[in-house]
């Protein structure tokens, strides 16, 4: 069992060394984080979504940005759209699973504010319908995806592919990448910046 443990552990370490050896997939992340930066100074929000994991994952990061990351600093204004189970299962219910996001940008989003779909296979039809619902209303739209992005990557404006088809890998790498976006809004708009 220990070197089945330390198996996945490498697996985990393999993709995240991927990561660092594509210089594109890094240039893509500071071009995210930018974007993040340059959003909230221009007084906007981001907004996050996913399903399973992914929807954790969209919580997560809104929380650190909503509440803090590394510092005391003032609130970040981020919202996850999985949290709100009436909103969830009223739209569910009235227009149907693939409408619970798309239906939320129309009525929550403004022109300029940056909508963050998170699925591992890339083909979350919610999450492609609420990319359609942001573009539509001018919303900056980003992938964080995995395997070949799926129809996800080619719908957004900027996305972030991990390299891997493995469901808990890319995962892992989720949050990473969240974490590292968080800490650098965080950083940019009230630490002093990043190197």
């Amino acid at each position: 069992m220990k070197n089945y443990i330390i198996k996945q552990i490498a697996d985990s370490a393999a993709t995240k060394q991927a990561i660092l050896e594509n210089d594109a997939l890094l240039n893509t992340i500071v071009t995210v984080a930018q974007e993040c930066v340059a959003v909230y100074r221009r007084g906007k929000k981001t907004m996050i979504a996913g399903n399973g994991g992914s929807a954790a994952d969209a919580q997560h990061i809104a929380a650190e940005l909503v509440g803090r990351y590394g510092f005391d600093r003032p609130s970040i204004p981020s919202l996850a759209l999985t949290t709100d189970s009436s909103n969830l299962t009223a739209i569910g219910n009235d227009y149907g699973y693939d409408k619970v996001f798309s239906r939320q940008l129309e009525g929550m989003s403004q022109e300029g504010d940056l909508f963050i779909g998170i699925s591992t296979s890339g083909n979350s039809q919610n999450i492609l319908n609420a990319f359609e619902s942001a573009k539509d209303r001018g919303v900056i739209t980003v992938a964080l995806v995995g395997r070949d992005g799926g129809k996800m990557a080619q719908m957004a404006d900027f996305a972030i592919v991990i390299p891997s088809n493995a469901t808990p890998r890319i995962q892992e790498s989720h949050i990473l990448i969240g974490h590292i976006l968080c800490d650098i809004i965080e950083k940019e708009l009230f630490g002093g910046g990043v190197a």
